[in-house]
């Protein structure tokens, strides 16, 4: 249930942003990562995934005030330490697969030789942020393959940002970048769910 109302507001998020209906927009989105939150709070899951989503809440808020530009960097940094929470979880409880590191380190860097000339003042933050941010994306294979793709779109997601940031901006970047980012969030969300009930059950036949 609170999965389909997450679905259905992000949709709705999505449709008013693409018609330009700020209010709309501004009252929405505001609600999706709480909603996520309670979802993974009412399937007893673990504190650190909770603490990632609330914190990616306060720093879609801190977002959606463009100006002043130390209000973009709060945002950043809310979820910079939401990245920090994913990072630990998967590192504690993912199992050691083929690493994809190698590959996101390859990405991080080839993205930031070419953003670096345009970014001006944002480079060190930028180069910061999206270094934690690659990392969840690596470490969230760990957990198989459904963490591991809302890993990716969480990158794919912040580096439509990015792209805007340097002046490479795609055609249409907001869409892409709420719905590569809800995509990432809600598989992040379920598949720490999911392996944690998983994990449960090959306990119980263990112990049996």
């Amino acid at each position: 249930m609170i999965l389909a109302l997450y679905a259905v507001l992000a949709v709705t998020h999505i449709v008013v942003s693409a018609f330009d209906v700020t209010w709309a927009e501004w009252a929405t989105k505001p609600l999706l990562m709480p909603l996520l939150a309670l979802y993974v709070v009412v399937r007893k899951g673990p504190g650190l995934v909770v603490a990632a989503l609330l914190l990616s809440a306060a720093g879609d808020v801190a977002l959606q005030f463009a100006e002043p530009d130390f209000l973009f960097l709060v945002g950043m940094g809310f979820f910079g330490a939401a990245h920090v929470c994913y990072i630990a979880y998967f590192v504690r409880h993912g199992r050691r697969r083929l690493s994809v590191l190698p590959v996101y380190v390859l990405l991080w860097v080839g993205l930031i030789a070419w953003l670096w000339p345009d970014l001006g003042a944002l480079r060190i933050p930028v180069a910061a942020y999206s270094l934690l941010l690659f990392a969840t994306g690596a470490t969230s294979a760990r957990l198989g393959w459904r963490a591991g793709l809302g890993g990716a779109f969480f990158v794919l997601s912040d580096t439509l940002i990015a792209l805007g940031l340097a002046d490479h901006e795609l055609p249409g970047p907001d869409i892409w970048v709420m719905v590569t980012y809800a995509l990432a969030q809600v598989l992040l969300a379920t598949a720490v769910i999911r392996a944690r009930q998983s994990h449960k059950v090959s306990a119980m036949d263990n112990a049996s």
